[in-house]
């Protein structure tokens, strides 16, 4: 899955000589919190909720309401706008834009191709990605089992599965907090099968398994 599955394709947008009232605007009528800074399709920069609340306070201490909106009301954007912008390609994958934003602590990518903006992808995105991948919404049983670090030891896990009539909907793995040579997996399941038999099997057969029924 790539950042084009998942990103904002109607993105609202604002120009650098725009003032932070006109985006402060936006970002209340849209409910979004982000705002890509753009001339003749060219991204600029980028302007956020969080800009606008970390500049207000510190020229507004001595300032009552009407005045705070007379200050935002006069300062244009390109005052405040970040011109440093990280940014995605639509082919970037989903699960590597969501790294550039945990460890950048971004809230979106702008989403560019050929030096258009042609989307935006955000952390709420990239939520809607993972209840996909997980495959959440649509039920069934969740197996978390601890297996060797080898070929063929997840494809055993799933035969088992398949054994007692269950489909695979979802396999996840990850090596987080795991000893050397072994991985956490991670299986949804269909909900129709022989739950029973396939609880004792796989307890059975492996140490660390944990089944949340369906």
């Amino acid at each position: 899955m790539y950042v084009s599955d998942w990103m904002t394709k109607k993105v609202f947008t604002v120009d650098a000589d725009d003032y932070l009232s006109d985006a402060l605007t936006l970002m209340k009528e849209k409910c979004i919190k982000h705002v890509p800074v753009v001339k003749n399709g060219k991204l600029k920069g980028l302007i956020s909720d969080r800009d606008i609340k970390e500049y207000s306070p510190s020229k507004a201490t001595s300032l009552d309401i009407y005045e705070l909106h007379y200050l935002l009301a006069k300062t244009k954007i390109k005052e405040l706008m970040t011109t440093k912008v990280v940014i995605a390609a639509p082919d970037t994958p989903v699960e590597e834009a969501a790294m550039i934003m945990l460890d950048g602590n971004i809230g979106c990518l702008p989403v560019v191709e050929d030096g258009d903006l042609v989307g935006i992808i955000s952390d709420r995105d990239i939520y809607r990605a993972l209840v996909d991948i997980t495959g959440v919404r649509h039920g069934g049983h969740r197996i978390y089992v601890t297996v060797e670090d080898r070929p063929g030891s997840i494809r055993e896990v799933a035969d088992i599965i398949r054994k007692h009539a269950f489909h695979l909907q979802s396999i996840l793995t990850s090596y987080e907090g795991v000893k050397k040579g072994y991985r956490d997996v991670v299986i949804r399941t269909t909900e129709a099968g022989d739950f029973k038999g396939l609880k004792e099997e796989l307890e059975g057969t492996y140490k660390n398994v944990k089944i949340r029924k369906g």
